[in-house]
């Protein structure tokens, strides 16, 4: 059996890079598209366990300012047809500008590669927390490893994600793919002309042509 290849930290994190190319944005607010932090974790996390890495937060230094401002009420009509409008309610959240620092630690070596990184988050006062270091760690790992969330990329957008319940309907059908793609290579190959695929499916369909030996 061949010796497993070593890697250094940098080698490791260069090969996820290599993975993961482009995710589709998910997830929407106020009109405004954006991949959603469990989609980062999707795709990134099951790699990291691959490669024995762990990703270290810390925060450096937080500012927090209390936001107040006035939502005006909206005019609208009842059963009757009579106008009516809300009350404006006053409203005040925390805007939380936060220093952190992410290290990415070798498991298997110990290497360590450190990195500050800055962001805004605001929320109500029992979220502004969680919305700050969401926010934080899904733009870290995009912004870390050149993912593209872009939309004008033609050839991504006539493509669609191969999803688990496609996955499950392959695995039935398999049968009649088999000859003409005897390995798990020639279905990546043809899958990937098609469709967008997720890394841990990819890892599941050479699962599944092992497993079908």
């Amino acid at each position: 059996m061949a010796e497993k290849e070593k890697l250094n930290l940098y080698q490791k994190l260069l090969k996820i890079q290599e993975k993961i190319m482009w995710l589709k944005k998910d997830s929407d607010w106020d009109r405004y598209k954006y991949v959603s932090w469990s989609k980062v974790l999707e795709h990134i996390k099951p790699l990291m366990n691959e490669y024995w890495l762990i990703l270290k937060q810390e925060i450096i230094n937080i500012e927090n300012t209390r936001q107040d401002y006035i939502i005006v009420g909206k005019n609208r009509r009842d059963k009757d047809g009579k106008e009516m409008k809300s009350e404006d309610k006053e409203k005040n959240e925390i805007l939380s500008k936060v220093i952190m620092k992410f290290t990415r630690v070798d498991c298997e070596t110990w290497d360590k590669d450190e990195n500050l990184f800055g962001a805004n988050g605001q929320n109500w006062w029992d979220k502004w927390v969680w919305s700050a270091l969401t926010y934080w760690e899904r733009y870290f790992l995009l912004k870390y490893f050149h993912i593209d969330t872009d939309e004008d990329d033609i050839d991504l957008l006539k493509k669609t994600e191969f999803t688990t319940a496609m996955f499950d309907k392959f695995k039935t059908e398999f049968k009649k793919y088999k000859d003409k793609y005897p390995t798990p290579d020639d279905m990546l190959k043809m899958l990937d002309a098609k469709y967008i695929l997720p890394y841990q499916i990819t890892r599941d369909i050479v699962k599944f042509y092992t497993d079908s030996k």
